[in-house]
């Protein structure tokens, strides 16, 4: 594996994540700050946090179902990146993507 390209990547991904969390913040120091009633603000606030606990669970999901994926993979002992490789590793992915969406429908917040 080429390690060298893994630095700058990560960077990026870092310096990424850091600008956005910076911009997020301004945002809701704004939505504070704002003459806005305090009601709006909490439900602005309460489904930003929605969304972040439904964002990590389909993340979650999703990731666990390509690890499922790589397993079969790796158990059929398929070395070469071949159609039927992707087609299950895609298979994976939306496999998750749908035990995601069963899961928000049935806590209601899908």
């Amino acid at each position: 594996m080429n390690f060298e390209l893994l630095i700058p990547i990560s960077l990026f991904v870092c310096i990424t994540y850091a600008i956005k969390a910076v911009v997020d913040a301004g945002v809701r120091r704004k939505m504070v700050d704002s003459s806005g009633s305090q009601d709006l603000v909490r439900a602005m606030l309460q489904g930003e946090a929605e969304r972040n606990r439904h964002g990590s669970l389909r993340w979650g999901v999703i990731l666990v179902a390509l690890a499922v994926g790589f397993g079969i993979v790796d158990a059929g002992h398929w070395d070469e990146l071949t159609p039927a490789v992707i087609a299950i590793l895609l298979g994976a992915t939306g496999l998750g993507n749908l035990a995601y969406y069963a899961i928000a429908r049935r806590q209601g917040g899908g």
